[in-house]
This record gives structure tokens, sequence and C-alpha cells, in this order.
């Protein structure tokens, strides 16, 4: 869609950079324009000096192309889209190499005859070394998103435009080329620069699937919605497993740089050998997969095109075969309704400092007062959103959870506000109507609201004042109601102290607050545990033996709920038909954590002199010395009680 007329935005005053619908900090973006500024200075550039109309021959022209080939013919078809979006605004849409020399252009005529001026053109170098500060140069310095604007530019003679640049990377992560939108001044559109960067991205995609059509591509995000969008990660291995490379949502997802993912494997990485991946989608229809990512985060994945060659896929066979992974498919909404985690009710388990927080939302649900949850990572704070949400008058609505923090800045504006009809190559042919726009009628939660940029809270902040959204490239405002639920485990007052978080925000989010404690500050442990192994059981009836349950009760679970639960879960599979956990049966860094943490295990610790090099064989024997201890020597009740034989006792005791 195009822009209107009278949708184009009055340009910022100098001093502040555009960033989709907002402005970043003043203070940040300032300071990179005045580093700018020096470099450019330091080169010996005066700031009167004319444009350098010095353009490639024809022959180098035709070389720059050649060497640039892949980047161009991906690029070309997204610079289209992205132009159809700017058309008649009076900008055009370049892309450059590496080094800042222009490749391709395409702009309206009655802008390029300015453009030709500053010498906006292909083979002409655009570097700060020859250009001094400018959006393509500064970006490719930077290695980030820029705008430049005005006189912000270092050449008097470029002063009148205003410039958004986002870097290409390729599959190293390296920078091989710049997309820009250069116009005049006057006429920048608020979302310019959002659109960059979703186009540049789209170009990244491309180029990162044509680099490794011959690997098993994976596409995975920790919400199914998001795949098959430029939300989604992507990584990719060798038909036996070794990692090769990811996008940069993928790196962002993964939380772990390119050179850290050299030594992963796709086991160590989402804890399923490749041959169950490989056997998976040896059916005829295979579904989504619930995989655990290394750091415990499950995320749901697919090969949307999985063209091994048959001897390559014998191969990547492992000899141990394993049960094939979770496919997830849709449940009828009854069925979905029934998994759920139903209500306040449900999560009432016994501790006086949850029941109050129940008791407080009870009052206020219905009553269009938004929420605001804080608490530690992990303390069950989407659980308590979704039982809001089955307890309100809006529970046959949606309930649209978006978490702010696994969302890469370049892309949650879209994902929040959604974008237009036809506005980029490759996304959604129909456009996005956003998660906003998406929780119409039902409730909007917000996770991790204290890590949504500083640029989009105030365009949250008029969306919940005025009640409308408008989507990303588009004119118009859409109408939507939603009860409002936000989340964090930061401290809210103290970034708006530091000027990181709206104050006039936070006044709007905080209608009722509320803290749900942490894990080991709760007084319903055993309760929690056995609905745990209720739950997570699959129909089988687990319990844990005593002095386990001891072990749990003494913990400090720095993970909260979701360090309990994935533990359970491995204890559970550990345990199989035995159906009881003990010791054994529990990971080695759960017991590593135990003898390591302070006043955790305060008398084993002390009765041990557990240090903090202590090893596995230090907590074993220190637990079971504790035992005995309790059981005034006698062995074969410690044995009992700790799950193992009285032989293991002794083994350990006497080695």
């Amino acid at each position: 869609m195009r822009h209107a007329p009278d949708a184009i935005a009055s340009a910022p005053p100098a001093g502040n950079r555009l960033a989709g619908a907002g402005m970043l900090s003043a203070t940040s973006d300032g300071m990179m324009i005045e580093n700018a500024h020096e470099r450019s200075a330091g080169y010996g550039i005066p700031k009167s000096a004319e444009p350098d109309f010095g353009p490639l021959g024809k022959a180098d022209l035709a070389l720059l192309l050649e060497q640039n080939r892949m980047l161009h013919s991906h690029a070309a078809p997204v610079m289209e889209t992205l132009y159809e979006q700017i058309i008649n605004t009076h900008n055009m849409v370049i892309l450059t190499d590496v080094n800042g020399l222009i490749i391709h252009t395409q702009g309206d005529a009655d802008f390029l005859e300015k453009a030709d001026r500053v010498a906006l053109s292909p083979g002409v170098i655009w570097s700060e070394q020859s250009k001094g500060t400018n959006a393509i140069g500064t970006a490719i310095v930077e290695k980030a998103p820029t705008v430049v604007h005005a006189d912000q530019h270092y050449l008097e003679a470029n002063r009148f435009l205003t410039c958004a640049a986002a870097p290409i990377f390729d599959v190293l992560g390296n920078v091989i080329g710049v997309l820009d939108v250069t116009g005049d001044q006057h006429n920048f559109h608020r979302h310019t620069m959002a659109l960059v960067r979703m186009s540049a991205q789209m170009i990244e995609n491309q180029l990162f699937a044509a680099s490794f059509q011959d690997s098993i591509k994976l596409s995975f995000h920790s919400r199914p919605e998001f795949l098959g969008t430029l939300m989604e990660g992507i990584a990719c291995f060798t038909p036996g497993g070794r990692f090769l490379s990811a996008s940069r949502a993928g790196l962002f997802q993964l939380g772990l740089s390119m050179s850290a993912l050299q030594a992963h494997t796709f086991s160590s990485l989402f804890g399923l050998p490749i041959s169950a991946l490989l056997d998976h989608y040896r059916t005829s229809a295979p579904g989504l997969l619930n995989l655990c990512l290394h750091n415990g985060v499950r995320v749901y994945a697919r090969c949307g095109d999985l063209r091994l060659p048959h001897n390559n896929f014998q191969h990547a066979m492992d000899s141990t075969r394993v049960p094939a992974p979770t496919v997830m498919t849709p449940a009828p909404a009854n069925e979905q309704q029934k998994m759920r985690l139903s209500s306040l009710r449900y999560l009432n388990t016994g501790d006086e400092q949850v029941a109050v927080v129940i008791d407080k939302l009870k009052k206020v649900i219905g009553r269009d007062i938004s929420i605001l949850v804080t608490g530690e990572t992990g303390t069950g704070k989407e659980l308590l959103a979704q039982a809001i949400h089955n307890d309100s008058p809006r529970k046959d609505g949606p309930f649209i959870a978006v978490n702010c923090a696994s969302i890469p800045e370049t892309l949650i504006e879209s994902e929040l506000f959604g974008y237009e009809d036809g506005a980029f190559t490759g996304a959604r042919k129909k456009g996005s109507i956003g998660k906003i726009l998406q929780a119409n009628g039902g409730s909007l939660f917000l996770d991790e609201i204290g890590d949504m940029p500083l640029s989009l809270q105030a365009r949250l902040l008029r969306v919940l004042q005025e009640r409308m959204v408008t989507p990303l490239g588009s004119t118009k405002s859409i109408p939507v109601n939603v009860a409002l639920t936000c989340a964090t485990n930061r401290n809210l007052r103290e970034m708006i102290a530091r000027n990181e978080f709206r104050d006039d925000l936070y006044y709007r989010l905080n209608g009722l607050v509320v803290k749900l404690p942490p894990l080991r500050d709760r007084t319903d442990l055993d309760v929690v545990v056995d609905k745990l192994l209720a739950s997570e059981g699959e129909g089988e009836r687990y319990t844990i033996a005593p002095a386990i349950m001891a072990l749990f009760r003494q913990h400090t679970w720095p993970g909260n709920f979701r360090q309990l639960t994935n533990l359970m879960r491995t204890a559970m599979v550990m345990a199989g038909d035995d159906h009881e956990i003990r010791m054994e049966h529990l990971p080695d860094d759960f017991l590593e954590d135990i003898a390591l943490s302070n006043g955790s295990v305060s008398k084993v610790a002390t009765d041990s002199a557990i240090s903090a090099s202590a090893t596995l064989e230090d907590v074993e024997l220190s637990v079971i010395q504790n035992s005995l201890e309790t059981h005034g020597g006698n062995v074969s009740a410690t044995a009992r009680a700790l799950g193992v034989s009285r032989n293991t006792i002794y083994r350990k005791l006497h080695p």
C-alpha cells in the first residue's frame, strides 16, 4: 500500500535519529553522530567540499556488479517492493557493497534530479572516508541501522537529505552491503527506518537459504505462530548434525555467538540426535517438532525442505535409534481449554503470599484495570496472566502473549502493531494484523515489558490511551479493545530514574501491581511438586523419596518454577518404571548446585565442610552422612530414605 501524502510525517529536529515509529535516545544517537563527525574531520574532508562525482568506469562497474552478483540478485526484488511502499514521497532506495559503493538504485523521478547533484548513482562511493558522516558510511562503521537527518550530515551539500540505512550481514556475521532509503529531509516518513530494517533482514534470510541449499535447515521459535515470518530463527547443519551457521534471529534465540556455536552439534543445541529428526521427516505427514534448547527454553521447529541425497540421508542416521520427538498437532478448542491451568483457584496452592495476590486480582478482573505482575524469572508470571484471562469475562476471546525480550528490536514493532498488505516479499502475503489486534476482544499479555525498546514505548502508550492501532505502512487506524496484563523481572522505577523506561507508560500500566514470590520463599512446595508430578506424568503416577523432598525444601531454586519443572521432567524420565524419584535420577548439575549454593543445605554443608570446589562425590557423601545422623546411624533406614541399597551406602563411606 502506498503512503498517502497526508501520512508523511514531518522530519524530526536535528540531534535525533528516527527509528520505526518513534525516536531513539537523543543522547546515544547524538554521541554516535558526534563520533562520526570526529572521524570525518580526521579524514581531512572540508565540510564545504563539493560532492565527489567520480563514479566507476563502465568496466569497473560491471566488475562491481559481478563481485556482488548474489547480493544484487536477492536484494533487487526486495528493493522493488520496498520502493512500492515509499513511491511518490521524494525518496529513493539504494544498495551498496561493503565499502559503500552504490550497486543499484531505484527512486522517484522528481527526486533523482536532486540525487544526481550529490552523486547518488551507481559506482559512486558513500563511505565516511569519501562523504563524511552519512547513513550508508556510518552504518558500515557502526554495523547497525542508522538514520542521518539534515544537518547531521558532515558535508553541507548533503544536508537537504535524510537517509535511513541498515547493514546487510552474510552467513558468518560479516557486513557485505547496505540497504538505504534517501530522500528530501522534509518528506521522511516515520516508518521508513522500520521498513528498511525489515527489508534488510529479508535479504539476509534469502542469502542464508541460498548459501546452504544442501544442508538441514531448521526453523524454530518459542511460539509456533512466528514460524514462517521474519521472527523465526534458522540454523543449518550438515547431514551428520554438525553446526554450519545460523541467521541473526537464530543467533538471538540460541543466545550464543557464531564462534561459540561452531563447537556445537544439532544434538547439543536441541537435545535430540539428528537421526530422530530425520526419522520424523520420513513420516508421511510430519507435524511441528517440540524441542528443548541447550538453555532449557522449549521451541517449536520444522524443516521446511529436507532435500538430502539418499546416501547422505543414510549416512546421517545414527546407529542408535531414539523415540521420535513429540509431534505438535492442533487440538480442538474445547481440548485446548481443558489443557490450560484453568483458573486462579488452581494456582492457589496454600502459600499465603500467593493467596493475597489472588484475592487482589479477583477484585479487579473485568474492571478495565491494567495489571502489572512483577517477580523473578520463572516465578509463573505468564501462567498467572493466563489464569486471569480464563477467569475474566473475556475467557472466550483470544489470549495473546508476547515476550518483549525474545523479539529482536528490529522486528518488535511489526509484530506488535502489524504491517500493511504486500509490505514485503516473502513475508505474509496478506500482511499481518499484529499481536495487539490479534488480542482484540480478549487479553494481551506483554511479558518482560521492561525490555521493550524505548523508541516503541511512546507508541504503545498512545495505543493504550486512544485504543487505536495503526499498522506499519498504513494510514488507517483500527479500533482495538483488549484487557492488558504486563510482567517484568526488572525494577521499572530504577529504569525510569535512568531514563530507560517512560514514566507515563509506567503509570498507565500499573493499575494494580502484584508480586509473585520466588519459589524459595513459598510455603507450598510439597503441593506444587505433587501438581507437577500429576500434570507431567502423562498418566503415570510418580512419587519422590523423602530425602530428595528434603533436598528440594532446602534448595534456593534460582530458576524458580522453570528450573523445578525441567528437573522434574528429567527425573521422571530417568526413574522410568520405578515411579519413585531418587538421588540417582537427579541431574548432576542440580546436585552440584546443592553443594555450591550458600546456605541452601546448611547442615550438610557445615557437617561436611563442602567448599566451592566440591565434587559430585562430595555431595553424595555429605547427603549420606547427614541422613545417617538423622537416622541414628542406621544404615538400612538411611538406604531406604535415599532410595539406594545398603551396599551403595557402604561403598560411598569406604571407597
